[in-house]
């Protein structure tokens, strides 16, 4: 019988969503993973199988624990103007801010499991917007999602 897991993996997952969030996949060594979360190599691969598992895992968690939450929260919102700026306040702006858009950018176009997690995230988004924005839910979505890549990147907006 081996040993007992020595590390809260859930914790450690959290560690690694904002590492990759703050610093995406490819800024995010696993020397920066071990050190951060302080978990063996060794551990940390028998757990996740690789950097990229700890990644798909991390992106799954932030799905399930903030994004959908936060969508279904907007979906109770039937003012548009209200469900939008809740959206845009509120949506992936949680401990790991920015996990779902760095996905999307730097590793969708390149991993098919990836993109299939990011497609989720953003059809939650669409759907919670649906009964605010009707046919509209897809472009306001765009939006919102522009809107948070823009605040990430502190860009503002110019007014013409």
């Amino acid at each position: 019988m081996g040993r007992p897991r020595a590390f809260d993996a859930d914790q450690a997952v959290a560690t690694a969503a904002a590492l990759f969030a703050a610093h995406g996949y490819e800024g995010t060594s696993v020397d920066d993973l071990v050190t951060a979360t302080g978990i063996h190599r060794g551990s940390l691969y028998k757990v996740f199988g690789s950097k990229r598992g700890l990644h798909l895992t991390a992106l799954r968690d932030h799905l399930d624990h903030e994004i959908r939450p936060t969508a279904a929260a907007i979906a109770t919102v039937t003012d548009p103007e209200g469900a939008l700026a809740a959206a845009i306040a509120s949506y992936d702006n949680g401990p790991a801010a920015g996990l779902l858009l760095l996905a999307a950018a730097e590793r969708a176009p390149h991993d098919p499991e990836v993109a299939a997690l990011v497609a989720e995230g953003i059809a939650a988004l669409e759907d919670a917007l649906r009964p605010s924005h009707g046919e509209a839910a897809v472009r306001s979505a765009s939006v919102v999602l522009g809107t948070r890549l823009r605040l990430r990147a502190r860009t503002e907006p110019k007014e013409h």
